[in-house]
This record gives structure tokens, C-alpha cells and sequence, in this order.
């Protein structure tokens, strides 16, 4: 029989950021995960950029996430001797004079902090870039490469016996009786004091987590050749243009809701060839093309909290298209949350969806 402090389902960026934290403060943690080649873990480009959107807004918490995933990703790079995490600025080019505009009359009020720099009100010769009405220069962004960190996380479990590449069944997970230690056993091989769903878009199958107000959409990336294309920088404009070295290029992301094709779609290159051809003047040629589907949440922030009915049993998930800034804070904001030491943020908590609550047991 496996004894554990912590069981986590799932290793995307949630579960292994958790993973990794609870196990830094000398907690004994089982993971598993199935490796699912479609998670968004697997599939996303790994940006990390302060200030997105239509309306060109600093992200949520971004003075304080992107530090803390910054320094998180360069001490992962330090133990484990590889290199995950590129720093580079964002070029965010206008697509109107009107955007323009609104963005100069806007930086009068420095809504941006230190993350946004020069607005240039004009193309600023990028090589291969079509910007004629000028665009902001981004600071303290980048990209990680994710697949690769995960890879080298999940062979470190593996090595050390933690990480498990199975297909977790909940229906062989018993809850002791009340009061009772370890509170749960799984498949009659495993016992766990405590056990936490990460198992990203995948939970809306979760028998004790399916009430979440979870809706998965799927994302479409194309890697690209563009030798003519400047590779000092990420672009972006209606879509992200993340350069990968030696001429290629990873472009992203469509964002369609269910039901979902069967992987990567003629229409999702289509949608993704137009908006990179929008962006430059350069002949590209498509590589490759891959899907994958992300885990969003209604309200667009996550999800983290205990199960209201069934003690020891909690949730840490939801991060949607901003999972490599949001995982590394948020994995110690609930290291600390499981071990009585702090309280959680009331915009991730689980408890704002209280209502939508199950009784007893899987819902």
C-alpha cells in the first residue's frame, strides 16, 4: 500500500507547478496523469504577455504573477539544467489609425505601469512586419516552452517514482469514514490524505466536479517557416506570432466552443494563415498544426477550493490561455491554502460558485 500526503490528478501546468511546490516543502505527493497529447499544457505556445485583449488592459495581477512565474521558470532552469523560458519584448501592432489613437490617449493615464513602453505612431521597420499604424513595445513578456517543461517534470517523477502515467479512475476512490486517516484509498493500492483534481478541460467529466461552470474551448496553433520575418520579438495582433529559431514561427490561437472537431481543422489553418498574412509581407510556409483544448472558466479567472461536501477533496484548475503566468503564484497560494496558512484569493475561489454547489459525494 502507497501512502501519500497529496494525491494530484492531472499534470498540466496546474497539477505540475503544484506538484512541484508541495513537494518542495517535503510533502509526499503521487501524481497521476494519462498524457493526453490534446491538453492545452501540451499544445500552447507558452506567452506570457502583460497587456492582451481588445481593449489593450494590463492583465489581472500582472505586477505580481509575471514576476513571480519569471523567477519561478529561471530556478526550475537552474535545477534541472535546461533552458524553458525566453524573455523577450512584444511588438503589438495597431490595426487602425483608431487604435492608435485610443492607445496614445489612454497612456496619458499610465494604466499600463512599466509594462508597456514606446507607442510608436508609425511603422517602425521591423523586417517582414506590416505595421503602418505604428504599434507598443511590451516589457517583461516572453514564452515558455511548456511541452518541454512538462516533459523534463513528468521524467523527473518518473525517476523518483511519483508520477504515474495512468488514467485516474475516481470511481475507486473511497473516503474513509469520518475523522478517520489517510481520509481516502484509491483502487484498494493507494491512500492519500488529501486529493486534488488538476485535470484541466477534463473535469467537466469529473463525477465530483462536473457542477463547475467549466467550458472548454478548443485552440488551434500553426508552426510556421518565415525567413523573412524579424525574430527579435513576439508579434501580436489578433493574433500571437511566438518566433522558435532558425526561421520558424509558432502562430496562434483560434478559439472555437463545443462541440470540438477531432484535432487540428482546414478552417483553424485558414483563420491562422489569414491573420499571420495580415501581420506580414513575408512568404510563410505551414509546418505543422496541432490542437488542443483549453480549460476556461465563465468569469475567465480560476478555480481553486475544497469540494462542499466531501472533506479532504479540492479543485485547482481553470487557468484557461493564461496558464504559465497564472500556475507558479497560484501553486503556492494553495500549497499554503492546504496547509492552513493562508486564505484564497476571493476571485479564484470555488466559493463564488457556492450556489452551483452538489450535495453529498459525486455530483
Amino acid at each position: 500500500m502507497t501512502e501519500c500526503d497529496v494525491l494530484v490528478v492531472g499534470h498540466g501546468l496546474a497539477g505540475a507547478t503544484l506538484a512541484d511546490e508541495l513537494r518542495r516543502r517535503g510533502q509526499r505527493v503521487l501524481v497521476y496523469d494519462a498524457g493526453r497529447p490534446d491538453s492545452a499544457s501540451r499544445v500552447a505556445a507558452g506567452l506570457v504577455n502583460p497587456v492582451a485583449g481588445r481593449r489593450f488592459a494590463l492583465a489581472w495581477r500582472a505586477a505580481e504573477l509575471i514576476p513571480c512565474a519569471t523567477a519561478y521558470y529561471r530556478a526550475l532552469e537552474a535545477r534541472l539544467g535546461q533552458s524553458f523560458y525566453t524573455a523577450v519584448p512584444i511588438f503589438k501592432v495597431f490595426g487602425s489609425a483608431e487604435e492608435l489613437a485610443h492607445t496614445l490617449a489612454r497612456s496619458a493615464a499610465q494604466p499600463w505601469g512599466d509594462f508597456v513602453g514606446e507607442i510608436l505612431a508609425h511603422d517602425p521597420g521591423l523586417p517582414g512586419v506590416a505595421a503602418p499604424h505604428g504599434g507598443a513595445w511590451l516589457r517583461h513578456g516572453g514564452y515558455l516552452a511548456v511541452a518541454e517543461l512538462l516533459a523534463a517534470l513528468a521524467a523527473e517523477g518518473a525517476a523518483g517514482g511519483w508520477l504515474r502515467r495512468e488514467t485516474f479512475a475516481w470511481a475507486k476512490l473511497v473516503s474513509a469514514p469520518a475523522g478517520a486517516s489517510p481520509a481516502f484509498e484509491y483502487d484498494g493500492t493507494v491512500r492519500a490524505h488529501q486529493v486534488v483534481c488538476c485535470e484541466g478541460a477534463e473535469a467537466v467529466n469529473n463525477p465530483y466536479f462536473n457542477w463547475l461552470p467549466l467550458t472548454p474551448n478548443q485552440g488551434e496553433v500553426l508552426d510556421v517557416e518565415c525567413a523573412g520575418l524579424a525574430a527579435g520579438q513576439v508579434l501580436n495582433r489578433s493574433a500571437y506570432v511566438v518566433p522558435l529559431g532558425a526561421g520558424r514561427f509558432r502562430v496562434g490561437a483560434t478559439y472555437r466552443w463545443p462541440p470540438f472537431a477531432d484535432g487540428p481543422t482546414a478552417e483553424g489553418r485558414a483563420e491562422l494563415a489569414g491573420r499571420l498574412a495580415a501581420l506580414t509581407h513575408a512568404p510563410f510556409a505551414v509546418v505543422g498544426q496541432r490542437a488542443g483544448v483549453r480549460p476556461a472558466v465563465r468569469d475567465r479567472k480560476p478555480l481553486l477550493g475544497a469540494h462542499p461536501a466531501v472533506p479532504g477533496l479540492s479543485f485547482c484548475g481553470g487557468y484557461g490561455s493564461k496558464g504559465v503566468v497564472l500556475a507558479p503564484r497560484l501553486a503556492v497560494l494553495f500549497a499554503d491554502w492546504l496547509a492552513g496558512r493562508a486564505d484564497l484569493w476571493p476571485e479564484v475561489s470555488l466559493a463564488r460558485y457556492a450556489a452551483l454547489g452538489p450535495g453529498p459525494g459525486p455530483g
